[in-house]
Parts: structure tokens; sequence; C-alpha cells
């Protein structure tokens, strides 16, 4: 269930702070609708990986959609090569 609290509870921050928890955001209201949240910071660096690897791979995706796809084949013999100049 939700932890969702009025903004006006920030007035004794600790105790909201002490609310959160990974995987346990506080979601802070502003005249009764959602506003803020507040999460863990274990919980925003995921959150920020997970935005970078979706990027990467929606760059991925474009080009392999403008300049063709690579077969697996192509991908391990690639890899392979690269293994060997080490």
């Amino acid at each position: 269930m939700p932890n969702i609290k009025p903004i006006s509870d920030l007035r004794n921050y600790s105790d909201v702070l002490r609310d959160v928890s990974v995987g346990a955001p506080v979601f802070l209201t502003k005249n009764g609708r959602g506003r803020y949240a507040i999460i863990d910071m274990q919980d925003y660096e995921r959150t920020r990986a997970t935005l970078k690897l979706m990027g990467e791979l929606a760059k991925g995706k474009k080009s392999g959609e403008e300049k063709g796809w690579l077969s697996s084949s192509d991908v391990r013999a690639h890899f392979r090569a690269k293994a060997n100049e080490e």
C-alpha cells in the first residue's frame, strides 16, 4: 500500500524520511493531489540506470532499423576477433 502524506508533514521532515525505504517511497500531496515522491537513493540510482539502458537500447533499435541488423554469427565473429586481439 503506498505511503501518502500531505506536504505539510514535511514540517517534521525526519518523521517523513524515516518512512522512506528501498522499494517504499513516500508520496506527498499538495492540495489533495499527488505532487512529489521521496525515494531511497538506491531506488533513484536503479531508476537512472534503467533509463540509461532503455536509451541505449532505443539507439540500438534505431540503428538496426536504419543500417540493418547483424546476424548472430556476425556478432559472435566480432567478439571472437576482439578476444583474439587481447
